[in-house]
Parts: C-alpha cells; sequence; structure tokens
C-alpha cells in the first residue's frame, strides 16, 4: 500500500534549508514511498546531481522573479507566496491525472501558505522546522509574546523546558527585535497558523532535547527525524547517500582530503563560518594569528571574496602548517581521523553534522539561531568551548589561541571528546532501524495510508 503514497515536499529555496529537506525525502524514499521535492526553478542543478534512477523526484515552481531578487527579503517572501500559492496547485491538479495523486505535503516551516493550499485539496499536511527544537520553542513564545526580555543586565530568561538564558544567548532576531524586521517576520509568521497542520516535523532527535521535546509533544503532535544528514555518515542505510546533493560553491575535497591524509590522528583544527560569513577586517586577523600561535595544524574555509582580507605575512607563515581553501566537503573533512575539532559558526547543519561525527567544538556564533545553538554546545552537551566570554565585546587572538589548546590538547579535551561521542551514538540509534526518528517516519506512512484508504 506504502507504494502508491504520494508525498510533495516543498522546500524553502535557500541551502540551509533544501539539505535537511533533502535527506528527509531520500530518508522517506527508501520507505517506498514516491516522494517528490518541489523547490525554484533556479535550483534545477539538484536533479543534475542525483541518480539517473532517482529515489527522489524533482518538479520546480517560479519564485516570481526571472532575474535579479529585490533587497528586502519581505518583498521576495510576499512575491514568492504569490506565485507559489497559484503554481502549487496546478502541480497538485496535474499530478492528480497520473498514477501518482498526491497524498500529502510536508513543506518547509517559512511557508506557513502552503497549509492552506494542502486543506484546499484535503491532503495531511505537515510543518517541517529545520531549526532546532530550542529554537523553534524560543521563536514560538516570541511569537505569542510570553517571552519577556529582562532590562537589567545579568537576569536571565525563563522558559518552559529551556535552560535559563542569558539575552545574548537568545536568537540575535529575538534578543535585538530591530535588527532584522523582515526576517523576525519570516520566522514568526511560521506560527500563524502552525497548529493546524497534521503534525509538526523537527530535524532534530529525542534524547539530543529531551526535555523541549518532552513540552512540544504535551501541547502538538510532533515528529523529531533528524538528524538530516547523509546516511553513509551516520547508519549507512541508504547506499551511496555520501552528500547532500547541492553547494553553491566550488568544493576542494580532493585537495583537501589529500592534506588530510597526511596528518596526524585528531591533528587539525577544522574552520568554517558557513556560506554566509563576511568577517570584517579585524575579526580575521585575529582568528588567522590565533590559529597560527596555536602551533595546530588548520583547514580554514575562507571563501573567495574574504580571501583578500589574508595578509601576505599571514599566509607566508601559514603555509607549512594550515591549508585555506573557498569550500570543501565538510562532512567527508569532519569524518577523517586527522580532524581533531571544529571552529564553527553553531549553524544548525553544521551543529548536528559535528554531534553526529563526535567532533568537539570551538564556538563562534554570529547571528540569527547560532547564539541558542552554542548555548546547548557548551553548557547542555558539554561538546565545546566557547571562544570568546559573553562579557566580553571583540575577540582577541589570544581567546583563538586558547580555545584551540583547551580543544585539541588541555584537560577539557577528555570530557569534550567523550561527549560527542555519546551523542554520536544517540544520533545512530535514533536513525537506525527501530530508532526515534526511524520509528516516527513509520506512523507517518501509517498515518498517510490509514487517511488515504478510508476516504
Amino acid at each position: 500500500m506504502a507504494a502508491k503514497i504520494h508525498v510533495f515536499v516543498v522546500v524553502y529555496p535557500v541551502q540551509g534549508h533544501i539539505n535537511p529537506m533533502l535527506q528527509f525525502s531520500k530518508r522517506l524514499a527508501s520507505k517506498n514511498v514516491r516522494v517528490t521535492l518541489i523547490t525554484t526553478s533556479s535550483y534545477k542543478n539538484l536533479n543534475d546531481n542525483q541518480p539517473s534512477n532517482p529515489t527522489v523526484f524533482f518538479d520546480y515552481i517560479s519564485d516570481g522573479f526571472s532575474g535579479e531578487k529585490p533587497p528586502g527579503i519581505a518583498d521576495f517572501v510576499e512575491t514568492f507566496k504569490a506565485e507559489s500559492s497559484r503554481s502549487l496547485p496546478e502541480l497538485i491538479e496535474k499530478q492528480s491525472k497520473t498514477e501518482y495523486p498526491v497524498n500529502a505535503i510536508v513543506y518547509d516551516s517559512f511557508m506557513p501558505w502552503v497549509l492552506d493550499i494542502s486543506k484546499e485539496f484535503g491532503l495531511y499536511g505537515v510543518s517541517f522546522f529545520t531549526h532546532s527544537c530550542a529554537v523553534s520553542t524560543i521563536y514560538y513564545h516570541t511569537s505569542k509574546g510570553s517571552l519577556k526580555i529582562p532590562v537589567e543586565k545579568g537576569n536571565v530568561v525563563s522558559l518552559p523546558s529551556i535552560p535559563p538564558l542569558e539575552v545574548c544567548d537568545l536568537p540575535s532576531f529575538v534578543s535585538d527585535l530591530d535588527s532584522y524586521p523582515g526576517v523576525l517576520k519570516l520566522v514568526l509568521d511560521r506560527f500563524s497558523n502552525f497548529e493546524g497542520a497534521d503534525c509538526l516535523f523537527f530535524n532534530s532527535f529525542d534524547k539530543l532535547e529531551i526535555e523541549v521535546v518532552n513540552w512540544l509533544s504535551s501541547k502538538w503532535k510532533i515528529m523529531t527525524i533528524g538528524p538530516s544528514v547523509p546516511s553513509m555518515f551516520l547508519d549507512k542505510r541508504l547506499a551511496d547517500d555520501r552528500d547532500y546533493g547541492l553547494s553553491l560553491f566550488k568544493s576542494d575535497g580532493e585537495a583537501c582530503i589529500k592534506w588530510l591524509d597526511g596528518k596526524d590522528t585528531e591533528s587539525v583544527v577544522y574552520v568554517s563560518f558557513g556560506s554566509l560569513a563576511n568577517l570584517v577586517q579585524d575579526y580575521m586577523d585575529e582568528i588567522a594569528w590565533g590559529l597560527l600561535n596555536s602551533k595546530c595544524s588548520f583547514l580554514w574555509i575562507v571563501r573567495d571574496t574574504e580571501k583578500s582580507k589574508l595578509s601576505e605575512k599571514f599566509l607566508e607563515e601559514a603555509a607549512d602548517r594550515g591549508l585555506i581553501v573557498n569550500w570543501c566537503p565538510q562532512l567527508e573533512v569532519l569524518a577523517h581521523k586527522a580532524v581533531g575539532s571544529f571552529m564553527t559558526h553553531c549553524g544548525w547543519n553544521s551543529t548536528l553534522e559535528a554531534l553526529c561525527l563526535g567532533v568537539p567544538m570551538m564556538v563562534m556564533p554570529q547571528w540569527t539561531d547560532q547564539t541558542t545553538n552554542a548555548k546547548y554546545i557548551v553548557d547542555v552537551w558539554q561538546t565545546g568551548v566557547r571562544v570568546k566570554a559573553h562579557d566580553k565585546e571583540s575577540i582577541t587572538r589570544e581567546d583563538i589561541t586558547k580555545s584551540v589548546k583547551d580543544v585539541m590538547e588541555g584537560t577539557k579535551r577528555g570530557d569534550l571528546k567523550a561527549n560527542a561521542l555519546k551523542l554520536k551514538e544517540m544520533a545512530l540509534e535514533a536513525m537506525s532501524e527501530g530508532g526515534s526518528s526511524d520509528k516516527y517516519m513509520d506512523d507517518f506512512i501509517s498515518q498517510i495510508v490509514t487517511r488515504t484508504t478510508s476516504t
């Protein structure tokens, strides 16, 4: 019966949102479900990276722009909403005339209007949250006006199921409500109708965030279906699933792995601040010289647009100990035996990858949900150290050097590594056959089958 089930997975057109939903789609398709991932025509190269006999099918809608995207997020979202609200129903109607009509829609929570479309067609509708459960919960309380930010410095924010947070531990859009009003509206609008969804998916796993998962479960029907990372780096149940299938940058993978092959076990610091980082000159200088002064080998991802910020003197002195590349296959790097730690911006996808591969972290959050993820890495899961203390306005090369030494060779390393390996085992358990995330996917399929056969 499940072979006749067809699920549309509708993604928000940003790499950090597409990747986990594409991985979810692969998992779902492996359970004898037909899955079509719907994204915008600007991501048609997704299909180019898939096998000739795909397990996931692809279809496309327009985002409403034929050329340059508008500078403001609000303008983009409104145009995209209008365009997808027209073209997505057309795809559903078209599919209804085939052997595989659509039975359910899983949509990125950034696109709440898709729930209205699923209801219009009588389809099972699921909102997929690509943030952690904790961050999503903080945004929920913000949307309801129940999060009170203390005026006095040093006072903490208290929320159900969340550890006490300093203001700087909150997502940056929440700690400073006026910083990015357009993006804040986007993340809060997810809660405008989410209670009407048949289920809520989270890219996390039960044991990682057990307190907040229990709180969410007491309020709504939720399923933690993560971590959504390629299977060959975790449970190996999906043959040859070694990458997400999408990258905005050309990877220097072969050079990276060859360089790492020549290094001792757990001797290299991997440094990456994600695809959106735009660090100021002073920040780059302190990181550069802090890494060099640590005397550890390092692999640093510096996009071509940022490389002019590295001085000739640094590049000359770093040549024997560091490798600086534009981009790399991050999962392969984190899985390499030579990598001993990860200096990270704490994006959720990067955080999950490090946890799944048991790599201790040095946290340097920049904005959005990264600040909250960093709080959990350091104080809840205890798998990393904070490079810069909360009470410091700027980062120094001494901060960098100290953090590297703490994580790579200090007394903290043993506990950090042990905790990281424990969470790695929990992630493996969740995604393995019969694990919590695996069972949730089976439950999801069963519910669609039941609804389909009863109508």
